[in-house]
């Protein structure tokens, strides 16, 4: 079966930096540093430049092997979390990319991986294309894992390796009274829909940490008919909501004019369902004016429509939001 990216645009990258996803062991890295392959971002080509060990690579590349064996990164996840697919991007790597790699995962929340260690291979051994989206599916998506093991033969350049999944989190360890951000994307909260991403993503809304510019948050193309924009969300857990955050960071001549929020508790059916339904949803948060580049907090403002499961932020008419926050609790 041939995969699209497309299929995981809304799955999250758990290899993702921005999650706190590191390298934390890797065998060689002469060229290029490990790290560099977590970038979210897209690789960059730097014609003409070179530093001490080589031409300058955006990813990571190890030497040429002249013995035995194989190179591997060891990874620790950002957030545990399942995995559905890999895309083991190999861009601007030509002559110098690895022919195949496999991925190892383990499940070690309380320490790193040893010698003793027992790694489950999630992807066999698999061809790779050179200067390409190299895409495969993981081969235990219900078991979740917190390293990967990326293995490389016998050597060679990854631009960026991406893992597509959920976040996993042990809700039964969680205090029900313990006030959350419940649709951060380190507790399970996913961006599903929305009514335009031209210049940046939805899932950009539910990353850790305030947005580092413009472009790492949701902004909408200039509208030029009638009506506005909006995207739903689903909660990492249902809960109730005490307080929402609405951060404009970075955005002052595009920031909406002002927002509002509806929210449901949504039993069954199918995430493309939802838009349409949504319409109807009850109001969580009327119609407040917004700001350029700040932090927008309410919690007067909203109203008590008990526990809910999905929200749909609406913004007038148009324009960009770095980050939301749904403060709640999980408790019955």
């Amino acid at each position: 079966m041939t995969l699209e990216l497309s299929e995981y645009r809304y799955h999250t990258n758990l290899t993702d930096a921005r999650l706190g996803t590191r390298v934390t062991y890797v065998t060689d890295d002469w060229f290029a540093e490990a790290n560099r392959m977590l970038n979210p971002a897209p690789p960059e080509w730097k014609e003409g430049v070179y530093d001490d060990n080589g031409k300058w690579m955006d990813g990571w590349e190890s030497r040429r092997k002249r013995h035995s064996g194989f190179d591997y990164a060891i990874i620790k996840l950002g957030t545990p979390g399942f995995i559905d697919a890999f895309d083991i991007d190999t861009q601007y790597f030509t002559g110098n990319y690895p022919p195949s790699a496999s991925v190892e995962a383990c499940f070690s929340p309380e320490s790193e991986p040893d010698a003793d260690t027992q790694w489950t291979k999630i992807l066999a051994d698999s061809s790779l294309q050179g200067d390409s989206h190299n895409l495969f599916q993981c081969l235990n998506p219900e078991q979740p894992w917190t390293h990967l093991k990326l293995n490389i033969f016998p050597d060679g350049g990854v631009a960026r390796f991406r893992s597509y999944g959920r976040p996993y989190k042990d809700w039964q360890a969680h205090s029900g009274s313990e006030l959350t951000d419940l649709v951060s994307v380190l507790n399970g909260g996913r961006a599903i829909a929305c009514s335009d991403e031209h210049y940046g993503t939805i899932s950009n809304l539910l990353n850790p940490g305030r947005g580092v510019n413009m472009g790492d948050g949701w902004e909408t193309a200039r509208r030029r008919t009638p009506g506005y924009d909006w995207v739903i969300i689903a909660l990492g857990h249902p809960g109730k909501v005490e307080e929402i955050l609405l951060d404009t960071c970075h955005f002052k001549g595009n920031f909406p004019d002002s927002c509002s929020i509806q929210a449901a508790f949504v039993e069954g059916g199918a995430d493309d369902q939802l838009p349409a339904q949504s319409l109807y949803w009850a109001e969580l948060l009327p119609s407040q004016k917004l700001t350029m580049d700040s932090e927008h907090h309410f919690r007067a403002e909203l109203k008590d429509i008990g526990r809910i499961s999905h929200i749909r932020l609406n913004i007038f008419p148009d324009g960009g939001v770095s980050r939301i926050r749904v403060l709640g609790t999980i408790g019955q």
